[in-house]
């Protein structure tokens, strides 16, 4: 990624909506991988064990699905299309293929400048698609102020795990737009799941294949994401069996 000019034209063709890329034409309920150790990829020093502190910002956690929700899909910076040789879907390609990808002038940082761009013509998500929220690109800034480590975190430790009174608004609908629209929506969703309206998640929810794809030992989702945090699971659990209330 030399420049702007060649970033934008790729961006542009991405589509929030539209057919998932190939990796994420996984089958959901294979169980045909090795279980992985607990230790993030790259990062010998911290695990998915380690605490979540609010003053820290973490890639596994957070910014991977963002990242891989709104820029991966078919066409785009996905590892089979790698649209201007830039890949998205995973912190090892995105740290090889983002060229300045840790420089903390964004105006120099090619990622950071897509999606502070002002003009809808060039900014990155690409129309029709909302950009990203000034809380999502100030999360991405921060993570990248903080080292742009490959870091992740247990969200359940140190607090208690509250599943009472849980709805598709309050809970469901903000966790499959972080971590499961990017594969699951569009005309023709990863696996025939389409996880995009309350309807169709609670369909999903209730012919048991939510659950079994989140506690499945390998193979899990979310796709090349972080395994959900035991809570989280419990949450989406208590949900399904409240008869997965909007």
């Amino acid at each position: 990624m030399n420049s702007r000019k060649n970033i934008f034209p790729f961006l542009i063709v991405c589509v929030l909506g539209a057919l998932c890329y190939p990796s994420c034409k996984h089958e959901p309920f294979s169980d045909n991988m090795p279980d992985p150790t607990d230790t993030i990829p790259g990062d010998t020093t911290t695990t998915i064990d380690t605490p979540c502190s609010p003053d820290s910002v973490y890639f596994q956690n957070e910014i991977l699905p963002m990242l891989v929700s709104n820029c991966t899909e078919s066409g785009c910076h996905n590892a089979i299309d790698r649209q201007d040789g830039i890949i998205l879907d995973s912190y090892t390609n995105i740290m090889a293929t983002v060229e300045d990808i840790t420089n903390l002038d964004w105006n120099e940082n090619e990622l950071m400048e897509a999606l502070l761009e002002n003009d809808v013509d060039e900014r990155m998500p690409p129309l029709p698609n909302e950009p990203l929220t000034p809380a999502q690109i100030n999360r991405i800034g921060q993570w990248i102020t903080q080292g742009a480590k490959n870091n992740g975190c247990n969200e359940q430790s140190g607090s208690a795990c509250d599943t009472v009174g849980l709805s598709y608004t309050n809970f469901v609908q903000p966790l499959m737009q972080a971590k499961c629209q990017g594969c699951h929506s569009g005309a023709n969703p990863s696996g025939g799941i389409n996880l995009s309206t309350y309807a169709s998640a609670k369909s999903v929810a209730q012919s048991g294949k939510l659950v079994a794809s989140v506690t499945r030992t390998s193979n899990w989702m979310p796709k090349n994401g972080q395994k959900l945090n035991q809570c989280t699971v419990n949450k989406i659990k208590a949900w399904v069996n409240a008869g997965a209330p909007q």
